[in-house]
């Protein structure tokens, strides 16, 4: 009797064992690769520093578009060298020079046939 129950003893310790090895493996799969894991993290980690320089970008960009918009409302000759640069005006006594407009690629595929 106390032999069979020495033999049950150490089976239930051996399933015990492999259950709680399995039940390790498992939570540490599920640290590694689970929904919020390591490597979700790394991943998280990785878009917040991208989304941190893009952020950091845009607002360099907004200070530059901030200080144009300031010119413009305050500067004369800002506002007058954007309207010749976008609407090509001229001032009286300037010299235009008109160059001729690159020929296309159609024209010159139709002289090569």
């Amino acid at each position: 009797m106390v032999r069979w129950y020495q033999h049950l003893h150490d089976g239930w310790r051996k399933i015990a064992t492999v259950a709680a090895a399995g039940l390790a493996v498992g939570l540490g799969y599920h640290v590694v690769f689970g929904q919020n894991g390591l490597t979700v993290y790394q991943q998280k980690r990785q878009d917040e520093h991208s989304l941190a320089m893009q952020l950091k970008e845009l607002q360099r960009e907004n200070e530059l578009l901030k200080s144009h918009v300031d010119r413009l409302q305050n500067d004369p000759s800002a506002i007058e060298h954007q309207a010749r640069e976008e609407l090509h005006y001229t001032r009286p006594g300037d010299v235009i020079y008109a160059l001729p407009a690159a020929p296309s690629s159609n024209s010159q595929e139709q002289t090569k046939r």
